[in-house]
C-alpha cells in the first residue's frame, strides 16, 4: 500500500512541474518582459491583473487547463498495454541427491498486461519468480505449466513458454581415474618445460542419469599456464584446477563430478642439450665440381626441450640447396625447431658453401649390412656370392676430400623391412659420413634368401 501511495504523489508531482514549466514559468517571463518595456503599460496591466474579477477568470483558465492535461493523462494511463520481462529465471525444486532432470528452461519472457499504472506498480512490487515444485514427480516424462507469482492481482500475466516438456532420470554414480591436460602451454617459458603433474588423489567420482554415465570415455584436471603465480624452476602448487568430464570425440559431457575442483604440485625444470648443426646438401651442384668445403657462423646451438626428446636428438639438420651452383655461394638460413624442441639459442645462421673441381674413386669391399628385418622370427640373410656380400661405391667430390675415405667411412646396406621367408633381389643403399661426398653404389642389387628361424 505504501508503494502505491509513493507512486499516486510521484504522478501528480510530476503533473505539476509540467504545469509550472509550461504555464506558469513562460506566462510569468511574458508578463515580466511586457512590463519591462513598457512601464505605464505595466502598471495599468499591474492594476488590471489586482482586480478580483481578472483573478477569478485567470484561475479558471488555468483550472481548464490543469482538467484538459490531467484527463488525457488519466486516459492515457487507462488504456490497457503490455511490457515483456525477459530472461526471468526458472527456480525447480526437486531431490538434486536422486534424479537428473532434463527440459526445464534456465529463463523465460514474462509478459505484463494491463493499464499503464498497474504496469509500473506491478514491476516495482516483489515477486516470487517462477518456481517449479517437482519433489513429487519419479523418473519418467512430465508436461509442466510454468506459473509466474505475482502479488499485482489487477493485472494479466503469460509466460513464455508456458509448458515444459521434462524427463526425470535416476542419478547413478560411477569412480573414475583422473588425466591431466595443459592449456596454453604456449605461454610457458621457452626455457622451462613441464617434468611431472602430481595430484594426491586421482580418483573422482561422476554422478549423472545412466545414459550420460555411459558416454564418459574420460575426467581430466585443466591445468592453465595463465594461473601459475610464477614460473621458474622447482615445485609449485596449483589450487583450484577445474575439472570436466569429455566423451571419445572431446565433447564435454554434463555430468556432476566430486570433487569438481583439485590441486596440483607441478615441477618445471630446465633441460637443454648443445648438439652440432649438421649441413645437409640438396641436389647436386654443376657438372665437374664438387663442395670443397661446408663453413658455419655457428657450428652448434643449445636446444631447449623435454628429456626424452633431447635424449634422441644428436644432431640440428640443416638442409642448403645446392643444385645446379657454379661457384661460391653464402647463404643465410633459419634454423627449424624439430618437434618436441621449445627454444634455440641461436635462430639463424650464415653458410659459406666453397666448390673446386670435381674428382672420382671406387672404394672396393664395402661389406652390406641387413637392416629392419624381424630377427625374432627370421635367420640373418644369405647372400647367394660374394658380389652379393659385397659392393664397390664409386665417390665423387674433391680430390683433397675424397683421397681421405676408406671402406669404413661408407655404409652400404639393404632394408628387408616387411620381408618374410623367401629369395629376393633387393637395391643396395649407399651413405658415408661425409656429406661433401656423393656415394654411388657400382652394384645396383643383390641377391639374398632369407629363412626362419
Amino acid at each position: 500500500m505504501k508503494k502505491i501511495i509513493q507512486a499516486t504523489k510521484a504522478f501528480f508531482k510530476k503533473i505539476w512541474s509540467v504545469i509550472d514549466k509550461y504555464i506558469i514559468t513562460p506566462i510569468t517571463k511574458i508578463v515580466l518582459r511586457f512590463t519591462g518595456n513598457y512601464d505605464k503599460s505595466g502598471r495599468t496591466l499591474e492594476n488590471w491583473l489586482s482586480k478580483k474579477n481578472t483573478l477569478l477568470f485567470i484561475s479558471l483558465f488555468i483550472a481548464v487547463i490543469v482538467f484538459i492535461i490531467v484527463d488525457q493523462k488519466i486516459i492515457v494511463f487507462s488504456q490497457s498495454s503490455a511490457e515483456v520481462l525477459k530472461n526471468q529465471p526458472v527456480e525447480v525444486k526437486y531431490n538434486e541427491e536422486a534424479y537428473v532432470i532434463e527440459g526445464i528452461p534456465e529463463t523465460v519472457d514474462i509478459t505484463i498486461i494491463g493499464n499503464a499504472t498497474e504496469i509500473y506498480i506491478a514491476k516495482q512490487s516483489p515477486s516470487n519468480g517462477v518456481k517449479l515444485d517437482l519433489s513429487g514427480l519419479k523418473p519418467g516424462n512430465h508436461k509442466i505449466s510454468l506459473d509466474y507469482s505475482q502479488a499485482i492481482g489487477s493485472v494479466d500475466y503469460t509466460v513464455n513458454p508456458a509448458v515444459a516438456n521434462i524427463t526425470i532420470y535416476q542419478k547413478i554414480s560411477e569412480s573414475r581415474t583422473l588425466t591431466t591436460d595443459i592449456l596454453n602451454q604456449e605461454k610457458l617459458d621457452s626455457k622451462l618445460t613441464i617434468k611431472s603433474v602430481n595430484i594426491k588423489d586421482d580418483q573422482v567420482v561422476i554422478k549423472g542419469a545412466e545414459k550420460d554415465i555411459k558416454k564418459v570415455a574420460n575426467v581430466k584436471a585443466l591445468i592453465d599456464i595463465n594461473n601459475f603465480v610464477k614460473q621458474e624452476v622447482g615445485v609449485m602448487t596449483v589450487k583450484d584446477i577445474p575439472l570436466k568430464a569429455y566423451d571419445e570425440k572431446g565433447n564435454v559431457v554434463d555430468v556432476e563430478i566430486l570433487p569438481n575442483k583439485i590441486s596440483a604440485d607441478i615441477e618445471l625444470i630446465s633441460s637443454s642439450k648443445e648438439v652440432p648443426i649438421k649441413v645437409i646438401p640438396k641436389g647436386e651442384v654443376a657438372f665437374g665440381y664438387a663442395i670443397s668445403s661446408i663453413t658455419l657462423s655457428e657450428n652448434s646451438v643449445v636446444v631447449y626441450g623435454t628429456e626424452e626428446v633431447l635424449a634422441s636428438l644428436e644432431y640440428l639438420p640443416l638442409e642448403v640447396d645446392v643444385d645446379g651452383i657454379t661457384s661460391d655461394r653464402e647463404y643465410k638460413l633459419e634454423l627449424t625447431k624439430p618437434v618436441g624442441v621449445k627454444m634455440l639459442s641461436v635462430n639463424n645462421v650464415s653458410v659459406s658453401i666453397k666448390l673446386s673441381e670435381e674428382a672420382t674413386k671406387d672404394i672396393e669391399n664395402v661389406p652390406i649390412e641387413y637392416l629392419n628385418l624381424d630377427e625374432t622370427k627370421y635367420n640373418k640373410p644369405q647372400a647367394l656370392s660374394k658380389e652379393d656380400r659385397m659392393v664397390t661405391v664409386s665417390i665423387k667430390g674433391v680430390k683433397s676430400v675424397i683421397d681421405k675415405i676408406t671402406a669404413d667411412d661408407i655404409k652400404a646396406y639393404i632394408d628387408l623391412e616387411g620381408y618374410k621367408a623367401g629369395k629376393y633381389e633387393v637395391e643396395v643403399k649407399v651413405t658415408g659420413n661425409d656429406l661433401k661426398v656423393q656415394y654411388v653404389a657400382k652394384t645396383k642389387k643383390v641377391n639374398v634368401v632369407i629363412t626362419e628361424k
